[in-house]
């Protein structure tokens, strides 16, 4: 952990539900399982497919070093945000709380004091300005199925549950259809904050070392939280785009399973949920229909590869710059 980011391993989601179990990192519904013998029997009916599904298996393996470089810089980016004197009167509130437990109230005061002259000078330096970032988690969160009709059906039950108030329910199906790099900023109210430290002061005053810490206490717990996300499947389409490229001069069949890997991956996006009414899915549904055209004729692609990269990457950044709160 390094200025307060951390990074999750994915998530693998398995969500049982009332007509069936859906495995959220499967290509292929479970109900598709059968026993060993079922299986010998049907093997050369099921063969072209499973060769299909391991080539795109094999073209999604090759997009994803593109998604550790896309949350490092995620990363970096949300650490340069931070603000320095923010998270020093944090950590000075943190010292005032412990000196309390420590019956030193001259020592609460004093880090009290240097809290308060932090939250001060950000009050100058701010004014028009909220709240400060003081901590960030940078996570990458992948659960949702690959199959596209999987993530349909999750969304049905998911709008079941909503529609019937079985809210706990609907949440435990809305976290399997969650594929993305997530920034988490924790933000420091300023003019909240600045009120908690006077009020905290004034019971040290006056004797009431409790009720201080329990002011010191409640502002530290009530840091605004901001997300930014980045689909992982725009940025696996991205990522598959390029390869492609890279491959069309050589192997052509390999540059088509990867830009049929990126189709697929920009119809996960849109089902998912992200930005789904945005009109970039039509446009970018159309390039890679005329870039696989294009592949298996002798035309050269080069623009239409460059144009889609453009294109994702600006929609990515697009939707990255989204904040829920």
């Amino acid at each position: 952990m390094k200025n307060g980011m951390s990074v999750a391993l994915p998530v693998i989601a398995t969500v049982l539900l009332g007509l069936g179990t859906f495995s959220c990192n499967s290509t292929k519904p479970a109900g598709n399982t059968t026993s060993a013998d079922a299986s010998t029997k049907t093997q050369p009916a099921t063969q072209p497919q499973s060769n299909l599904d391991t080539q795109r298996q094999q073209a999604e393996q090759q997009a994803r070093p593109g998604v550790e470089k896309e949350r490092k810089k995620a990363e970096d980016e949300a650490g340069r945000n931070l603000d320095q004197d923010a998270m020093a009167a944090i950590s000075e509130t943190q010292k005032a709380i412990d000196a309390i437990a420590s019956n030193k109230s001259d020592q609460a005061l004093a880090a009290i004091e240097r809290a308060t002259g932090k939250i001060n000078v950000l009050l100058a330096r701010n004014p028009a300005t909220a709240i400060i970032p003081v901590s960030v988690n940078v996570d990458i969160i992948d659960a949702a199925p690959h199959d596209v009709k999987l993530i349909k059906d999750l969304g049905q039950h998911a709008s079941t549950a909503v529609a019937a108030k079985d809210y706990p329910a609907a949440r435990v199906l809305l976290a399997a259809l969650t594929s993305e790099i997530r920034v988490r900023t924790y933000n420091l109210p300023l003019a909240t904050y600045s009120e908690a430290l006077k009020a905290a002061a004034r019971l040290l005053d006056q004797k009431k070392q409790q009720d201080a810490s329990d002011v010191l206490l409640t502002a530290l717990n009530t840091l605004l939280v901001v997300d930014r996300v980045t689909p992982l499947p725009l940025v696996i389409a991205r990522e598959a785009i390029n390869s492609a490229k890279a491959q069309s001069q050589n192997d052509k069949q390999v540059a088509q399973t990867l830009v049929q890997t990126a189709k697929n991956e920009v119809e996960r996006a849109k089902e998912l949920g992200y930005a789904p009414q945005a009109p970039e899915y039509e446009d970018l549904r159309a390039d890679i229909s005329n870039l696989e055209k294009q592949l298996k004729g002798n035309s050269d692609a080069g623009s239409l590869f460059a144009k889609l990269e453009d294109k994702l990457s600006a929609f990515m950044k697009r939707q990255s710059q989204q904040e829920r709160r």
